[in-house]
């Protein structure tokens, strides 16, 4: 039986619902509760929760009726969010997640190390392309045409705003997603400083 769901802006009642459904799916794709045990909101707090709170309007969620059961939530400039997170976002969620010391070796060392250098989401290689994004589908709405229809209403909405190209990017296992940005015709970008992810741009404006 096909899922059903509405697409629709972001609203302040679906937080919650973006915490769980990047934690369910934050593991290639998959359920990564088990990575994080007794910190289920870490992933959340630098994947999503951000993005619906300081960019409200890139935000966009597939609403089954009940709840969230996906997302799409992006930034404009990254430079700029960057600058936004360490200065509005990072002091709302230091204390809560320290920065790791030491040797950095678990999932969730590498989450709250990541929380606290936002600076690594701007890349120069990148300044062509200053939008970037993250989408995420509970189980129930993948393959159903969701995926589509999130990336079309963030796309458009670059489009609108003369946003002139973004990127993302992914974990190289995740052949699902990769297969799905090809799709929406993304082109793959490989960064020799990083070669265990897989990057993806697209040119949204002249």
């Amino acid at each position: 039986m096909t899922a059903s769901g509405t697409v629709r802006p972001y609203q302040d009642r679906d937080l919650p619902a973006l915490y769980d459904v990047c934690l369910r799916t934050g593991n290639q794709g998959g359920d990564a509760t088990d990575l994080y045990p007794g910190n289920p909101e870490l992933l959340g707090a630098v994947f999503a929760a951000p993005y619906a709170v300081l960019e409200p309007e890139l935000a966009f969620v597939v609403d089954d009726g009940q709840r969230a059961a996906g997302y799409l939530v992006g930034a404009a400039d990254t430079a700029t969010f960057a600058r936004r997170f360490r200065d509005e976002w990072l002091p709302t969620q230091a204390a809560r997640y320290p920065e790791p010391t030491g040797e950095i070796t678990t999932p969730e060392q590498r989450i709250r190390y990541a929380l606290h250098h936002p600076e690594r989401f701007d890349n120069p290689e990148f300044a062509e392309y200053p939008a970037h994004l993250h989408i995420d589908l509970l189980p129930s709405h993948q393959r159903g045409g969701f995926g589509r229809a999130l990336m079309t209403r963030f796309l458009d909405t670059l489009r609108e705003r003369g946003v002139p190209g973004v990127h993302l990017a992914m974990g190289q296992a995740n052949r699902n997603a990769y297969a799905f940005y090809q799709r929406m015709g993304f082109e793959e970008m490989r960064l020799e400083r990083f070669p265990e992810i897989v990057y993806f741009v697209q040119r949204t404006s002249d």
